[in-house]
């Protein structure tokens, strides 16, 4: 028997990452630039400056980045995590301005876990 990746629209995942941290104080200032650099190290690129979004190739893989994410979070400040399938990703519409731009869309490299 030989083993396919069949991509399923409803396996695959979207997991979105919003937040809002803290930065009057330099430490807090500090703390933010991490958070924002460790989910980018995570595969997270970014929407909007406290908006960052990551392609999880199955159920699991956004299980395993949701905990990675958990570690990261500092002290202070609220964080959210949101996962869609990349069925309900595809329904997506950003604007840039008045223009309509088409979603981001998976990446084109198979993930392991």
């Amino acid at each position: 028997m030989s083993s396919q990746l069949i991509f399923n629209a409803y396996r695959a995942m979207w997991l979105f990452c919003f937040f809002d941290l803290p930065v009057v104080k330099k430490i807090d200032q500090k703390r933010a630039q991490k958070f924002r650099k460790d989910l980018i190290e995570d595969g997270f690129r970014m929407h909007q400056f406290s908006v960052y979004s990551r392609h999880c190739g199955s159920k699991e893989s956004m299980l395993m980045h949701q905990k990675r994410v958990f570690l990261m979070i500092p002290p202070y400040g609220k964080v959210s995590l949101l996962a869609v399938t990349e069925k309900q990703y595809g329904d997506i519409i950003n604007f840039w301005g008045k223009e309509i731009t088409p979603p981001n869309r998976k990446p084109q490299q198979l993930e392991l876990l």
